[in-house]
């Protein structure tokens, strides 16, 4: 018995590239092309309609981009994988795409057996990026997970570690030799860069975040 084909929405305003899409969709013997369209807006409703395996996405499309799209498919918890592409894969574009809950993000200069593996993977429920879309994502990661880790000064990190140990105020002022208001100065700093208010949450987000191992 053979398997059941797995169902797919293209969506691209480009005529020959939708074309190419759809004509290489339709010479495979696992997948089955049920709807297309030429912009955002109308993909949604297809895939609204359809409810296909997978919905191959361009991400810049007239009326709702291709995340947008993305966006109102993960919100409205469809049951339709998403393969996005591209013709700029751009490190924050790649990365908005996947954390968005898109299973593929392909370059336009993918062939066709490529692109079209990629939709069988998905149908599957794998996720599969490229080698070089998965440097561009790793990088993407990396800085943000930079930005988003608090700066402390040698001091802030004194204090945390500190507090960490299950030191008072007045026991940390005085081994750093500090005055109990400097101290307690520098707990508020503390808190306000770690977005908590009081020590058990700092000790938790510093672990957390890597300032305390």
């Amino acid at each position: 018995m053979s398997r059941e084909r797995a169902t797919v929405v293209v969506a691209d305003d480009h005529p020959v590239y939708r074309e190419g899409l759809t004509r290489a969709i339709g010479q495979r013997a696992d997948l089955e092309l049920v709807g297309e369209a030429a912009d955002g807006h109308a993909a949604l409703e297809t895939i609204r309609e359809l409810r296909p395996a997978v919905a191959l996405l361009d991400v810049k499309m007239p009326g709702l981009d291709g995340l947008q799209v993305l966006h109102a498919i993960r919100r409205d918890e469809l049951p339709t994988a998403v393969v996005l592409v591209s013709a700029h894969a751009a490190e924050d574009l790649v990365y908005q795409c996947i954390s968005g809950g898109a299973s593929a993000f392909l370059g336009k200069q993918a062939d066709r057996d490529e692109i079209c593996d990629t939709v069988a993977a998905a149908a599957r429920g794998e996720v599969r990026l490229p080698p070089e879309i998965q440097g561009q994502l790793v990088r993407q990661i990396q800085l943000r997970a930079a930005t988003d880790t608090p700066r402390l000064t040698t001091r802030e990190r004194e204090v945390l570690g500190m507090i960490a140990d299950g030191m008072s105020a007045p026991d940390i002022a005085q081994q750093l030799s500090l005055s109990p208001a400097t101290v307690k100065s520098h707990l508020q700093t503390l808190y306000d860069k770690l977005g908590v208010n009081d020590r058990a949450a700092a000790v938790a987000t510093a672990m957390r975040t890597g300032l305390l191992e």
